[in-house]
């Protein structure tokens, strides 16, 4: 079981600097003088879903909650 828990330890690592560097990479969420006069409706704004930004937010998501459970599971103390 140590090798296991051994084996979860460094997929926590791998996670918490991939967590690091996809929040680094993203921009900031200001809302700035372009919503008040619309631009937030454009073509881009609209498709933000399927830019490169809206794929670092969904991958972004996704290890926040893999985070999570390896950090559940490893206070555990099952392993």
């Amino acid at each position: 079981m140590a090798v296991f828990r051994i084996i979860i330890q460094v997929l926590f690592i791998i996670i918490c600097i991939a967590l690091t560097v996809l929040v680094l990479m993203q921009e900031g969420k200001s809302a700035g003088l372009g919503a008040i006069s619309g631009a937030a409706e454009t073509y881009w704004g609209k498709n933000k879903g399927r830019s490169m930004e809206g794929k670092l937010v969904k991958i972004t998501k996704y290890l926040a909650i893999g985070f999570m459970l390896i950090s559940i599971i490893l206070n555990l103390n099952v392993f």
